[in-house]
């Protein structure tokens, strides 16, 4: 019986409970379209490595050893090309060829260096077999280049047309395209192909390679490995070919994992913010149906009986939710797949994976939310049937704000616990995501208690403005404030997260813009565009022979280890030191000489280094220094955690300069355009005053805000749809109230508009509510990172005006529907509802 009658509400509330779903479909579609997504990108990286160099069993490389096979530090040493006639003699070798990879970018048609928007920009050399022509004719002789079809089309250059190139410690190249490759099991990298010759004159080193790649005839890799290895000088390693895959699957794994997590956490928000409107719609569903309720007690009906039979409801919301969102899920799948310009030939994979967690979250979801509404329903007493009212009795709210209090008191000390390093799992995150989320729960239980004064403040000025309408709207907000606040929570949430981020990108803008008036030195600064090809000896020469040029000083970049452990560097000279920054010495002095470092006050305490300690240093030719500390210095955002003498970098490394320091006798518009005119030449090169640097930094700080406000958004629709829904079932608890107000005269107009302004002052309430939130989240945030270089509070005033202001419109919008629906009503039948 009690499953007919379960089958039987849903199908007569068909719309309250498909508005429920939507909650449901789209907190399960970012979570299905992220697993089918990432599904889909393991299969094809499989299915790349199985097929990408397959015939490779051996390769031969500078030696890795233990910890520095992919941190930057390792050896950089190339492979001399007279092994491979040592290795073509070994037993079971079939055949050794030479690869040469470093870096060459394609100079657009703009005149601006095409970075690849994120992937690989790649020089190689042509080696038959490994891509496939598309067009035109492999490389034969310098000044000819192969390039990918994708950089093709996106720089819009064709077989013959002449294009110039970025390289390392080397001028702009000019070469004519000779042929086009498809490139595409590199995922969007940008390749240029040279012949073997130019491509190790210009990206290595003449008569060397990068690695040796060698085909076993008839034995196996590992064989093969021992006998190679047998053979190879000190310094060189051999290592399978399957070895070698796996290292690369490695990396697009730990990739792929991050991307994962990182989307996951956006749908976790979603169906957090879902789970508030499912336990507002629930609960209204059994305020609603006291006495429907209580006539199944009457005649029989158990209170688990009841309770299955809500709890009933929520499982179908929730696999129709689940399913609708798992068909959602693999659109937006597709979607990530266009955005980030990847082609997979297969279609999606449509794994059990992503099945199994959408009915596992969406309907786990929807029956814990209703569990407390179930629950509910289970204890209206039978005499309740025989009641006029319809509505539940309100009960104390002192349990819950006692709750409330105490979840929020908790989740603020975890976060600050977590703010100030304390880790749970060796993850200062944790504390910090437990501490955020109970913080939610606990305002979510205080709103009702909040929400009293506030709505008051808030429509307080309705009745003057709208008469009668307006009075009623506010009365009906603060009627029942558990409703009012569970719909406000919502949208407080998604609120509170966009702030977050907004007062946070704030504040990174205003540090950074204090960063470059108190701390750099130079008047410009002269950098490469992607910071890979380097500022090389004859652009330095153009820059300082621009007239007004005082100083034009080079500082470089580099990894190693000290005393063992992993660290990056700059290497500048005491002259470039003080020309670029304002170098503020805590002990010691800024004169290096040649065995000399000056090492960030923080890291020194925290190695227990003070000046005078000797720290050895390994670069990445595998040699050691032992370097002295003649000075520490407060933390400057221009200098890295250590500085180096720079006749100490060149004795190790070859890299030239990362940036250019210059000073000059003026800082106006001629002068940047007579710097910009001198470098004309090396197009990968860009000059930037403090302005432009202030400005560029803005800018991609103002591209992340956006990014994540665009995730974030799928919450804030979410709180959107629990609005309607909340004054959708408002408005049939209502019927006989409103066929009331209508037969004593409101009119329809005045009917819309008290319902258009009761949901503009609940969703002002969330907005304000997630506002607050999130300026104190952010500020904690900001406290917490001030010695990490975000040291300046900055809250965006006006941007947190306009989300009140889009709070608003949101609340008008959510009110169409229910208003609408309202104003149909037949008055008769309305007062006639029971």
């Amino acid at each position: 019986m009690m499953l007919k009658v379960t089958l039987r509400n849903l199908a007569a509330h068909k719309i309250r409970l498909l508005l429920t779903a939507v909650s449901v479909i789209l907190g399960v579609a970012f979570v299905a379209g992220t697993l089918i997504f990432t599904d889909t990108m393991d299969r094809q990286f499989d299915k790349l490595f199985a097929t990408v160099s397959q015939d490779i069993a051996v390769d031969v490389r500078a030696k890795r050893d233990s910890g520095d096979a992919d941190d930057g530090t390792g050896p950089v040493v190339p492979v001399p090309a007279s092994l491979i006639g040592t290795l073509q003699e070994v037993d079971g070798v079939q055949g050794a060829f030479g690869n040469v990879t470093g870096y060459a970018a394609l100079v657009g048609k703009d005149g601006k260096v095409m970075t690849g928007n994120g992937a690989p920009t790649l020089g190689i050399n042509w080696v038959d077999g490994d891509f496939d022509l598309t067009e035109g004719r492999r490389p034969q002789a310098a000044g000819e280049v192969v390039l990918d079809t994708g950089t093709a089309e996106r720089s819009g250059y064709r077989v013959g047309d002449r294009v110039r190139l970025v390289v390392k410690n080397h001028p702009t190249q000019q070469a004519t395209v000779v042929g086009l490759m498809d490139a595409g099991h590199l995922m969007g990298a940008s390749v240029t192909a040279f012949d073997t010759a130019t491509a190790q004159r210009l990206l290595l080193k003449p008569g060397h390679f990068s690695d040796i790649a060698i085909r076993a005839d008839g034995v196996d890799e590992n064989t093969l490995r021992d006998r190679v290895a047998a053979v190879l000088p000190a310094g060189f390693e051999a290592v399978t070919g399957t070895e070698l895959r796996e290292e690369a699957k490695s990396d697009i794994a730990a990739l792929l994992g991050f991307f994962r997590t990182f989307l996951l956490v956006f749908a976790l928000i979603s169906i957090f913010v879902g789970a508030f409107i499912i336990f507002n719609t629930f609960s209204m569903l059994v305020a609603q149906r006291t006495r429907e309720l209580a006539l199944l007690r009457a005649i029989g009906a158990a209170r688990r009986q009841v309770t299955r039979a809500v709890l009933g409801e929520a499982v179908a919301v929730g696999f129709v939710g689940s399913t609708l969102g798992l068909v959602a899920g693999a659109g937006l799948a597709v979607l990530l797949r266009e955005l980030v310009g990847i082609e997979a030939d297969d279609g999606l994979v449509f794994g059990p994976t992503p099945v199994i967690w959408s009915y596992v979250v969406g309907i786990g979801v929807t029956v814990i939310s209703a569990y407390f509404p179930a629950r509910r329903a289970a204890r209206i007493p039978p005499v309740a049937a025989m009641r006029d009212d319809v509505a539940l009795p309100q009960r104390s709210m002192r349990i819950r704000v006692a709750v409330g209090g105490l979840l929020t008191a908790a989740g603020a000390t975890l976060m600050a616990l977590g703010l100030a390093g304390v880790e749970l799992g060796g993850n200062a995150m944790i504390p910090v995501g437990t501490g955020a989320f109970a913080v939610f729960l606990g305002v979510a239980m205080l709103a009702p208690v909040i929400s009293g004064p506030v709505v008051r403040v808030l429509g307080a000025a309705y009745p003057r403005l709208f008469g009668a309408p307006g009075r009623m709207a506010q009365r009906n907000a603060l009627r029942n404030p558990r409703r009012t606040a569970a719909t406000a929570a919502a949208l407080m949430i998604g609120l509170a997260l966009v702030t977050v981020v907004n007062v946070l990108g704030a504040s990174m803008r205003s540090s950074v813009n204090q960063a470059v008036d108190t701390q750099l030195g130079a008047d410009y600064l002269v950098s490469v565009q992607g910071g890979q090809a380097g500022v090389d000896a004859t652009a330095i020469k153009a820059v300082q022979s621009v007239p007004g040029v005082e100083q034009a000083l080079p500082v470089y970049w580099g990894q190693g280890r000290f005393d063992g452990e992993k660290g990056s560097y700059v290497a500048a000279d005491e002259a470039t030191l003080k020309a670029g920054t304002t170098v503020k010495l805590v002990s010691g002095t800024t004169g290096m000489g040649d065995d000399g470092m000056l090492v960030a006050d923080d890291v020194a305490k925290s190695k227990g280094w003070k000046v005078g300690t000797v720290v050895q240093v390994r670069f990445s030719d595998q040699k050691v220094e032992r370097l002295r500390i003649a000075g520490t210095y407060a933390k400057n955002e221009f200098l890295d955690a250590r500085v180096l003498p720079t006749a100490v970098y060149r004795a190790h490394e070859s890299e030239p300069p990362f940036t250019l320091v210059v000073n000059t006798a003026r800082t106006d518009a001629a002068t940047t355009q007579a710097l910009q005119r001198a470098l004309a030449a090396y197009p990968a090169l860009e000059v930037q005053d403090r302005a432009a640097f202030k400005e560029e930094a803005s800018s991609q700080i103002d591209g992340l805000v956006s990014f994540l406000t665009v995730l974030l958004t799928m919450s804030i629709i979410i709180a959107a749809v629990g609005v309607i829904n909340t004054l959708a079932l408002s408005v049939i608890e209502r019927t006989r109230e409103i066929g009331l107000l209508r037969a004593v005269g409101l009119s329809r107009r005045q009917l819309r508009r008290m319902i258009r302004l009761e949901s503009i002052v609940i969703a002002v309430f969330g907005a304000l509510l997630g506002i607050a939130l999130g300026v104190a989240f952010g500020t904690a945030i900001q406290n917490a990172l001030s010695d990490e270089g975000l040291n300046v509070l900055s809250i965006p005033v006006g941007t947190l005006a306009v989300y009140l202001v889009v709070a608003a419109v949101i609340g008008v919008l959510a009110a169409l529907w229910p208003a609408w629906r309202a104003g149909r009503m037949d008055v008769l039948k309305a007062i006639s509802t029971e």
